[in-house]
């Protein structure tokens, strides 16, 4: 019996499901509730403004260094100090063979002071002008700096939560899917040739895939595997990483390694996504669905039993 193709869409087609994907997604935008940034900022407010008095308004910070940053609400705001704020994994490559553990941090105070020095060579003289200017801060200045510094960290964090929190759901939805359809989710394995492979009607998930994470991993009905990337886009420019850059990528890789014969790489996709970017990242491999319409993808699964 020939294989099933994987389905590829046309522009209008893919135009129809994104503009959808759009109205989703802002609807979902629109009711965020307002609490969850308001809980950030008040915590984080908090957190500053008691760094801020206790090294006498940022002067003692780096005699202070190992105390303050093995809390790791402190520790964010610090990094939070430089303009623009730094990443943890830029600080660990900016200051040089550290680590941000706590218990190494404590047991470390050089390298504690290292890390506080690192952040300070990028402050933000804006937002803490009288550091640089070697004077106190006026009461206004430093209720500026606690406002703006807390609710910069509150943002933050509220659109980390809102990616991992819509990737989990998008991830449990298509697992559902193929539960509802007849299939069995199995253990996580690393699958580096055909013998790791689920067996048929089966999947898991967050396996390592040839060398790459998939989120999750089909066994097809006819016997093919198909790895799935769950993205999830707030904006067409984020959508070429998580779309071209990535699941792209991935498919590349992973048709590379296993063949077409045998590897249909999928991406089941929310959010913001520019149409050309879609239409780029079929041609290169990927099958794609929406986290809208999983029927599409349950249909195509269907298509492949004897």
């Amino acid at each position: 019996m020939p294989q099933v193709p994987p389905p590829r869409w046309t522009e209008d087609r893919l135009s129809e499901d994104a503009a959808e994907a759009v109205l989703l997604f802002r609807d979902n935008r629109m009711q965020e509730p307002l609490e969850q940034y308001l809980e950030q900022f008040d915590i984080f407010r908090g957190v500053i403004e008691d760094l801020i008095e206790r090294t006498v308004d940022l002067a003692g910070i780096g005699d202070q260094a190992a105390e303050l940053l093995t809390d790791a609400d402190t520790l964010t705001s610090v990094r939070y100090l430089a303009g623009p704020p730094i990443s943890a994994d830029d600080l660990k490559e900016l200051a040089g063979d550290i680590s941000l553990a706590p218990t190494k941090i404590r047991n470390d105070p050089v390298m504690a002071r290292r890390i506080v020095e690192t952040v300070l060579l990028g402050l933000d003289r804006i937002r803490f002008p009288w550091v640089s200017e070697d004077r106190e801060p006026t009461d206004a200045e430093r209720e500026t700096a606690v406002v703006a510094t807390a609710a910069m960290i509150a943002t933050q964090k509220l659109q980390t939560a809102r990616r991992n929190d819509a990737k989990e759901e998008q991830e449990e939805a298509v697992a559902a899917a193929l539960r509802d359809n007849g299939f069995q989710q199995v253990r996580t394995r690393v699958i580096q040739n055909v013998s790791h492979f689920p067996a048929i009607g089966e999947f898991c998930r967050e396996c390592d895939f040839g060398g790459r994470k998939a989120d999750l991993v089909v066994r097809l009905w006819d016997g093919r595997v198909m790895p799935v990337e769950c993205k999830v886009s707030n904006s067409s420019t984020n959508s070429v990483k998580r779309l071209n850059n990535d699941a792209a990528a991935k498919a590349e890789t992973w048709i590379k390694e296993f063949g077409t014969a045998t590897v249909i790489p999928a991406a089941v996709l929310s959010g913001v996504f520019k149409v050309h970017n879609l239409e780029s990242a079929q041609l290169r491999g990927l099958t794609l669905y929406w986290a809208h319409r999983l029927d599409a993808m349950i249909d195509f699964i269907d298509s492949t039993r004897a």
